[in-house]
């Protein structure tokens, strides 16, 4: 599964050939959860609200790219939330 981006012990990433609808898999600690990139929804799994919002914080900056790797599957890095 590729990482796509690491903050404050925060991992996201993404697999190939992911079911719909468009989302990210969120690890921290031993917490884990799947949010949905349009609405920003967990689909599955928890996190802390605290890391809930830092991860939020980050998507919205970052919306537009993360569906453009879910659509071609050209993963890559993307800046953290700093």
């Amino acid at each position: 599964m590729p990482e796509i981006s690491r903050f404050l012990g925060i991992i996201i990433s993404m697999y190939f050939d992911e079911h719909n609808p468009p989302h990210f898999h969120v690890q921290y600690n031993e917490y884990r959860a799947s949010m949905d990139i349009r609405n920003l929804n967990i689909t599955a799994g928890s996190i802390p609200a605290k890391v809930r919002g830092l991860v939020e914080e980050w998507a919205e900056l970052h919306c537009d790219e993360l569906l453009m790797m879910w659509e071609t599957k050209d993963f890559h890095r993307i800046q953290p939330l700093v």
